[in-house]
């Protein structure tokens, strides 16, 4: 049998992508079997962002702010203090025009990604669908043509998930990957919306809808939005979304949907709600089933593909990465698991992934951030008096004082001999913050180094050192012999002085 490639790679996502650029920095030999990138989630963010510049035009107007001509486009672009103006200001959010903003963001990195680009560089890119098959070697038989690999990637990311609801197909609804880009053919934002669904996603699509000027009801199943967080993070963020006017519906299963008169119902629970529009978003499906796996010794569970700690499938040849292998859909763990499987596959499989040191982030306002354990994990996985739990409010920040952003916790989880075993952050910059409490994991940094740097002052990071700090103040408390003796020690000292 003849080896066409060191790796090939069947797409569908940006880790597939990211994966076959990685594969040719390695002198790779590669191929990308790709019928699709869906670059829907870029939309959302951008959109997101235009959400927060409406937001802070509407304070600006609550302090008595006035703009005129250009220079409401120089406050948004943050160029102009807020305290030039003093009279009372009306800014609304043109449809059109914030559609036009993400159109040009999603057409940048479309370019930054493009395929033409992956071919430049030595990927062998082919469009289409294709499947396993054994005739008689493995191989990935795409357009008429077999592919034979070494090793196989499948990274072909997932579609959303759709729950039998009665009456939702015939009445319509969106999903998250195509609400932005459907949405941009219509001339005005519809008003009203019903969101079913609890994940990450969709909580940034409620907040992002009642900043644009919509009413949002948000129907989740759960008593938490998130089930699998803090419940301490999840209730401050709740209450955030409430006071930004989404209606939340906890532990709520939607039975029905009917359309009447030319508007839509949704039964939630007790409660019909009349709605314009219905996003539907409460899991992804793995985009698997026409891969022919069963045939090549593939084996899967619950619409998820197993694998082991090194990213193999059942078939020692094939590996796989990011939504096809399940959990939270977030870009940047995918892209740490194409960079495990990629290594193992074209060298040898001894790399294992640990995401105890892998953060991820929710880009909701105050934005929420993770890594490692939570409390309650981290207590059942160890004794409980070995775990620490610290915390600190962003109320205590200069710089949250200075900005008004001041709703935030940063909650750090540490063993008692000082190893950080997690953290969850919910208030401003938490993506960036988290960011640095990961590298502290990974290079297995203790909380008393944290606790002993000199953050920029003022700054949101120094919530990190404040919250340190206090697993020293924790420790002095719960050692009497050691306050006994720095007691007497000052004591000492005092006297010596005179």
């Amino acid at each position: 049998m003849t080896i066409d490639y060191d790796v090939v790679i069947i797409g569908g996502s940006l880790a597939g992508r990211n994966a076959a650029l990685a594969a040719t920095n390695l002198h790779a030999t590669v191929a990308l079997v790709e019928p699709k990138v869906n670059l829907g989630f870029i939309y959302h963010y951008a959109l997101g962002e235009i959400g927060k510049l409406a937001q802070r035009v509407d304070a600006a107007a609550n302090f008595g702010i006035h703009f005129y001509g250009d220079t409401a486009q120089d406050y948004l672009n943050g160029r102009i203090p807020t305290t030039v103006f003093s009279e009372k200001c009306q800014i609304s959010v043109e449809w059109q025009e914030a559609m036009l903003y993400a159109r040009g963001v999603v057409s940048n990195l479309q370019e930054q990604n493009s395929l033409a680009i992956l071919a430049a560089k030595g990927v062998d890119v082919i469009i289409g669908s294709g499947e396993f098959v054994l005739s008689p070697h493995l191989a990935f038989a795409v357009n008429k043509r077999q592919l034979h690999a070494r090793t196989y990637l499948i990274a072909s990311g997932s579609r959303p998930a759709i729950p039998e609801i009665e009456g939702l197909q015939s009445t319509g609804f969106f999903t998250l990957s195509n609400i932005w880009q459907a949405l941009g053919e219509f001339s005005t934002l519809p008003k009203n919306w019903v969101i079913i669904g609890g994940v990450p996603q969709s909580v940034e699509v409620a907040q992002t809808l009642t900043r644009l000027g919509c009413s949002v009801t948000l129907v989740v199943k759960h008593p938490y939005i998130l089930p699998n967080l803090d419940p301490e993070i999840i209730q401050l963020l709740q209450g955030q979304l409430e006071a930004d006017g989404v209606r939340l519906l906890t532990q709520t299963t939607v039975t029905q949907v009917r359309r009447i008169d030319n508007k839509k119902w949704v039964q939630a629970g007790d409660k019909a709600i009349e709605t314009d529009e219905i996003l539907v978003a409460i899991a992804q499906q793995p985009n698997i089933e026409s891969l022919n796996l069963a045939a090549v010794g593939v084996k899967w569970h619950q619409h998820r593909l197993i694998v082991n700690d090194k990213l193999q499938t059942t078939n020692r040849h094939i590996y796989a990465c990011g939504d096809v292998i399940g959990g939270y859909e977030f870009v940047n763990i995918a892209n740490y698991e194409a960079k495990i499987a990629l290594k193992n596959a074209l060298f040898f499989p001894v790399s294992k992934v640990n995401y105890q040191c892998v953060p991820w982030g929710l880009f909701s306002y105050p934005m929420l951030a993770q890594v490692g354990l939570t409390e309650k994990q981290a207590k059942c996985r160890y004794i409980q008096d070995e775990v620490l739990v610290l915390r600190q409010y962003f109320k205590i920040l200069t710089a949250a004082q200075i900005s008004e952003e001041t709703t935030g916790i940063c909650k750090l989880i540490v063993h008692r001999n000082g190893e950080i075993l997690g953290a969850s952050l919910l208030g401003a910059e938490a993506g960036e913050l988290i960011n640095i409490i990961a590298l502290a994991i990974s290079q297995k940094i203790k909380i008393n180094q944290l606790a002993n740097l000199s953050f920029v002052y003022p700054g949101f990071s120094e919530i990190i050192e404040q919250t340190a700090q206090e697993w020293e103040r924790q420790k002095l408390n719960s050692n009497i012999g050691l306050q006994d003796f720095l007691e007497g020690f000052f004591h000492f000292r005092r006297n010596w002085n005179v």
